[in-house]
């Protein structure tokens, strides 16, 4: 009973002190930045369709694996994520071989993303899928995917423990969805 009146009075003198509009501003994340180099504009050039040009899988002690295939990767303005990959079925098994598994040649995944733009990376957090725990394989959710852009051209490294490159997908912009 003492604690309820406690959190009472605290409350009844924030609003009294005009503290409820900063903890609100505080709680809401304040203004959001925008312009070049912030998450609210590589959010706006990710936003649209790109077309998969290439994908290189270098799973650790195994050859390299160039997958031939189509692809791809629809961005949305609020983070939103929906990759599908289509491959052969000699591709398919090849990737099962190398950690990443696809039902009939088909590698199809949603989620959300979050952006860290210091680091250059994007995290993935995919429906049905947990975003945490050990590796398990190239395409590991809980590896963060670093990014680069040249042009309408994005490419995504997944990297290892030790820094080394596991895969290496290079993306088109869709020229209706082209800045």
């Amino acid at each position: 009973m003492i604690r309820r009146i406690t959190i009472c009075a605290c409350a009844a003198l924030a609003i009294l002190t005009g503290r409820p509009d900063a903890m609100a501003a505080r709680q809401k994340g304040g203004p959001v930045e925008t312009g070049p180099g912030t998450a609210a504009a590589a959010r706006k050039f990710l936003a649209g369709r790109w077309s998969l040009v290439s994908f290189d899988v270098l799973p650790p002690g195994q050859a390299p694996l160039r997958v031939n295939g189509s692809g791809a990767l629809v961005y949305d303005a609020f983070g939103n994520l929906d990759v599908e990959i289509r491959v052969d079925e000699a591709t398919a098994s090849a990737l099962d071989r190398a950690g990443i598994s696809s039902t009939r040649g088909r590698i199809s995944i949603s989620g959300r993303t979050a952006i860290d733009m210091q680091a250059r990376t994007l995290t993935y957090f995919f429906a049905g899928h947990a975003p945490l725990g050990a590796p398990s394989g190239p395409l590991a959710l809980n590896r963060p995917r670093y990014w680069q852009v040249a042009g309408n051209m994005l490419t995504l490294t997944t990297r290892g423990d030790d820094g080394q490159p596991l895969s290496v997908a290079r993306w088109h912009k869709s020229p209706a969805h082209a800045p």
